[in-house]
């Protein structure tokens, strides 16, 4: 995969038409807010083949071996939208994403809250976003070819064009940012772990029930209380239900 493969697979005016491709970061993210803090415009995109300190949420680390995986940073400065609901790029993200997963003839990722790509119950992708000034970076890990023990890999199911799914990311994204209401409508109703019993570990503790729906604010609504954060199990429902 190369950057020019990746141009060449975009649709015309899409703002993500600045791609650095590398054999080998330390992780996209860092490479990304680097260049952000530094002054780059919107539209910037970092793809690489591997990662030395991939990173998760709460610092965890992503390990794929070189080539295996869409590792991919976007620069996203919105403007339109206060730093209170920058949320719903996360969510434009995970939601362009899913569809560009879907393409490849395998069964449709689920979205679970607050930021994972799921098949079934096994991890296919995260989303990891940072804030720098007025803008954010957003970091999508994708198992293409391999995976670590009990996650999900996207060639399961047949080959797929590591730049046809950074491509059809990227344009998905594109076309929702700046449409935040139908975002957050898109988010809600498409969103796995509403609906499932779900254990919500925050740093004040674990609260079990279940999860009513996804607010306009990006809160995870879990028996009738919003929760801005936090990690989220699927739990088994006491009639032997899935997770």
């Amino acid at each position: 995969m190369s950057a020019e493969e990746v141009l060449a697979r975009l649709p015309p005016g899409c703002r993500f038409g600045t791609i650095r491709w590398l054999a080998e970061a330390t992780s996209t993210n860092r490479v990304a807010l680097e260049a952000a803090e530094a002054g780059a415009p919107e539209g910037l995109v970092v793809i690489a083949d591997f990662q030395t300190a991939g990173r998760g949420r709460l610092d965890r680390r992503w390990d794929a071996p070189a080539g295996t995986a869409l590792l991919l940073s976007t620069l996203v400065r919105p403007v339109d939208l206060p730093p209170a609901g920058w949320h719903l790029v996360t969510a434009a993200a995970g939601l362009a994403a899913r569809e560009a997963c879907g393409r490849f003839g395998g069964p449709l990722p689920d979205l679970k809250w607050p930021n994972d790509l799921m098949i079934g119950e096994r991890k296919l992708a995260g989303i990891l976003a940072e804030a720098t000034g007025d803008g954010v970076v957003i970091g999508v890990g994708c198992n293409v070819s391999a995976a670590p023990a009990g996650a999900a890999w996207l060639e399961e199911t047949g080959a797929v064009d590591r730049a046809e799914l950074a491509a059809g990311l990227l344009a998905g994204l594109d076309r929702r940012l700046g449409r935040w209401a139908e975002i957050a409508d898109e988010y809600a109703s498409t969103c796995a772990t509403v609906g499932r019993r779900v254990r919500v570990e925050t740093a004040a503790g674990a609260v079990t029930g279940w999860a009513d729906a996804v607010d306009a604010d990006g809160a995870l609504v879990v028996d009738g209380r919003a929760y801005a954060a936090g990690d989220v199990v699927h739990v088994r429902s006491p009639g032997g239900g899935g997770e």
